[in-house]
Parts: structure tokens; C-alpha cells; sequence
């Protein structure tokens, strides 16, 4: 969740002896972390938790934004930032093995030594998700270095409010994130704006696309969790789950009975799984263009119903590649069945098609198997 929001620094300022504040800060004073849990949907229990900082002085009621913003006027982000990273892995220990650990970190704060020590002295990084909050344009080459590194060490990246500020396009496609955190302003009213609904779905797909997870920010009612459902997000996050809590707590009983009473009639098990393919038409020769976007071509007949596939060599040779094609409302299970007894090469992508047999997406075998396997392969 954005928790440092660009701030007129004058207002910060008024009146306050930042200087001492932050010096107690970078002695460990007046920081603490709270953890708010992030969903999983379908599973209907807690797949990790977003660290927050909240600062806590006898004399000074500010929210985090403000402390942050005054740091930032004064030089002191990464040093900041850096307390505030140690105050949150301090608690990491006590973190199931099952559940990930979700870090706020400034683009510019990755290139600070301080940080990147914090975070280098935290050893193996899996299980924890450096989430980096654009909220101001960056140089992804300055940063291309450090994000390698935490890779390497086992964590991943997220992106933070996307959709909105400088969380944009280009900078996903270059950073490619494991985790695409959805701006809340598209989520607020969603159940009641059908663009919004159209554009958490583009995104969706996008993600899928790129084997990212989506999560949608600032969920606050029941209306709003009942549209992520329906519309296959798979993770979440907002007050309406949990509120940030001292220590990483379990949704609440009437939370987790409220997500299990959501109709899930008519959500067909194979839509959040499905990614776009170019097609081509069979009374038509296909383009040679289209292979730029994808290695495969989904031939589809006058009515828009999925005949095979083509890739750049069974194109040149004028033959189809078989392939398996299959029902959106087929479940995991007997998918993964099919697709392990299928004449078809299981490196081919799945077709799918509609009640009516028209095309509507593929299923990749790696994203199969990442949806499989969700419920029992940990992010550490």
C-alpha cells in the first residue's frame, strides 16, 4: 500500500524539530512495523503480508507519509528506509514458512548502500518481495544492478500501484515483476464501474501474460472482494480482510466465512489461467507478423472456432500442429489429466473455447502448473 505519497514540505515541517526527530529515528527510536495480510482469493486464507511502518513519538501524531517525506527533504530516505527494512525483517523469523514478506523500497533507496546492506545481511532472500513504490519516474538501468542482486539471493519484485502515477507500462515491461499490485483508486467502487471492471481485466491478462500475480489494493467491502473473485484476481489486500496488526495474524473467522459464502456459480475455473494468442483465419495464410507477439497461431474457422495451431515452421510447410482443445468451464484437475494423456506435445499451449466452441484464450502448461501447485509450493 502507498504510505509516502508526495508531500507539500513546508506543511511537513511546521512547527517540528525534524532534524531531532529523524536522528531518533536512525537510532531505532519512535519506528515500528505492522503487517497487513495479503489473500489469497481462491484459497480463501493468507498467502503473505505487507510490512507498514508507523512512527510513534509522545509529541508528534503524524502518519508515515509525513516522517517519510521530511527524511526525503532532508537527504535521509535510504538511511530512513533502511531502519525501517530492519525493524520489519526483525520479525521475519516468526513468519510461516508458507507466507511471503512484502518490502516497501524507493527506486532510488536501491542504489544506497545502507539499504542494499540491510537487505544483504537479511541472507537467503526467499519469501521476502521487494515492492518498489514509482512514485516518481526512475532510471530502470541505475537500479538494474541491485534488483539483480536481491534476485539472485531468492527474492522478487513487485510493482506498486499500477495503473496509476509512474507505475507505468514500460516500466513494468522492464522491471518484469513477480507481483503487479493494482493502484487502489481501480479498485475503490469496482463492483459498481463496469470500466474499471474491464480494465482490472486487461491487467489481469497482462499478468498472466507476463507470469506475474495480481493483487488488488485498498479492498474495503464485500461488493468489491465478490468482483476480484469473479473476475479470477488471485490475491488481495485491504481493510476489509484485515487491518495491519503488530504481529502476522490469520484472517478473521467472519472474513474467511464471508469468502467461502461468495458465489462462485458461473466462474469458470480456467478464466484467470487464460492468455491471448494471435489467430488467423484457415481460408487466409497467416501473417508473418504475428509470430513477433507469440511463437504460436491459433487457426480459427468462419465462426471463430479454434482448429489448431501454427508455428513458423508447420506454417512454411502448410500443416496445422494438433493440439488440445477444451471447455473454459473444465476443471484444474481434469486439465492437468488431459493434458498428461494428450497425443498433443504438452509444450503446446491449450486451447480453449467456449460453451458455443468459439476460441477465447490458451492455457500455457508453466502457468498450469504454477496454478497446481499454489496451494502447496512456498514463495521461500
Amino acid at each position: 500500500m502507498a504510505e509516502r505519497a508526495a508531500l507539500d514540505v513546508a506543511s511537513a515541517d511546521a512547527g517540528l524539530d525534524w532534524e531531532d526527530l529523524l536522528d531518533g529515528v536512525l537510532r531505532g527510536d519512535h519506528v515500528r512495523s505492522v503487517f497487513q495480510p495479503i489473500v489469497d482469493l481462491e484459497g480463501r486464507s493468507v498467502a503473505g503480508y505487507e510490512a507498514l511502518t508507523r512512527f510513534e513519538h509522545p509529541q508528534v501524531t503524524l502518519g508515515p507519509d509525513r516522517w517519510f517525506a521530511a527524511a526525503a527533504a532532508r537527504g535521509l530516505a535510504p538511511q530512513v528506509e533502511a531502519v525501517t527494512l530492519a525493524s520489519a525483517l526483525r520479525e521475519r523469523p516468526t513468519l510461516s514458512a508458507n507466507r511471503f514478506l512484502s518490502l516497501n523500497v524507493e527506486p532510488e533507496s536501491l542504489v544506497d548502500d545502507t539499504v542494499m546492506r540491510v537487505l544483504h545481511d537479511a541472507g537467503d532472500l526467499h519469501g521476502l518481495v521487494i515492492e518498489i513504490t514509482e512514485h516518481r519516474p526512475f532510471d530502470i538501468a541505475s537500479v538494474e544492478p541491485s534488483i539483480r542482486r536481491l534476485r539472485t539471493a531468492g527474492a522478487r519484485i513487485a510493482v506498486d500501484d499500477a495503473g496509476a502515477g509512474h507505475a507505468g507500462l514500460q516500466q513494468i515491461l522492464d522491471l518484469r515483476p513477480s507481483f503487479l499490485k493494482l493502484d487502489h483508486a481501480l479498485v475503490a467502487g469496482v463492483d459498481a464501474d463496469e470500466a474499471k471492471r474491464a480494465l482490472i481485466d486487461m491487467l489481469r491478462l497482462f499478468a498472466n501474460r507476463i507470469e506475474a500475480w495480481l493483487v488488488a489494493e485498498g479492498v474495503e467491502t464485500i461488493g468489491e472482494a465478490h468482483t476480484l473473485v469473479s473476475l479470477g484476481v488471485p490475491l488481495a489486500q485491504g481493510y476489509w480482510f484485515a487491518r495491519p496488526a503488530p504481529a502476522f495474524a490469520d484472517l478473521p473467522t467472519g472474513v474467511t466465512a464471508a469468502l467461502g459464502a461468495i458465489d462462485r456459480v458461473g466462474i469458470a475455473p480456467l478464466a484467470p489461467l487464460l492468455t491471448t494468442a494471435p489467430t488467423c483465419s484457415t481460408d487466409l495464410p497467416c501473417p508473418p507478423s504475428l509470430f513477433a507477439a507469440s511463437p504460436t497461431v491459433v487457426l480459427v474457422d468462419g465462426e471463430h472456432r479454434p482448429v489448431g495451431v501454427v508455428d513458423v515452421e508447420s506454417m512454411l510447410n502448410g500443416t496445422a500442429l494438433p493440439v488440445l482443445k477444451v471447455n473454459v468451464h473444465t476443471t484444474l484437475a481434469e486439465l492437468a489429466h488431459r493434458v498428461s494423456t494428450a497425443a498433443a506435445d504438452p509444450a503446446l499451449p491449450v486451447v480453449v473455447h467456449d460453451d458455443a466452441g468459439r476460441y477465447v484464450g490458451i492455457v500455457t502448461t508453466r502457468r498450469l502448473l504454477a496454478e497446481l501447485g499454489r496451494s502447496c509450493v512456498t514463495l521461500r
